[in-house]
């Protein structure tokens, strides 16, 4: 599955997002903070890649069911579930 041309641009932000918040885990850590603030900006690395993950998987079902180019055998069932359930 190809992440669709559109998506590409918002999935690269949340992952940069996400690659700046955990770089602010690390100096926490590093600088002996408090566990409640390593643990909130810890979330907010897992929510940034989540959202990157499910913009891929959304990205990739729309093209799935659309299908438009014929060249491709849709998605099987199967194969969504397991995409959605890596993310869970």
């Amino acid at each position: 599955m190809k992440v669709d041309d559109a998506a590409v641009s918002s999935v690269l932000n949340r992952l940069r997002r996400g690659q700046g918040q955990l770089a602010g885990v690390i100096a926490l850590i590093e600088a002996g903070r408090d566990c409640k603030d390593v643990v909130t900006r810890l979330a907010a690395v897992s929510k940034a890649l989540d959202r990157a993950g499910f913009k891929i998987v959304a990205s990739g079902v729309r093209q799935c069911t659309n299908n438009a180019d014929e060249t491709q055998a849709p998605m099987a069932e199967e194969e969504l579930e397991k995409l959605f359930l890596a993310l869970a």
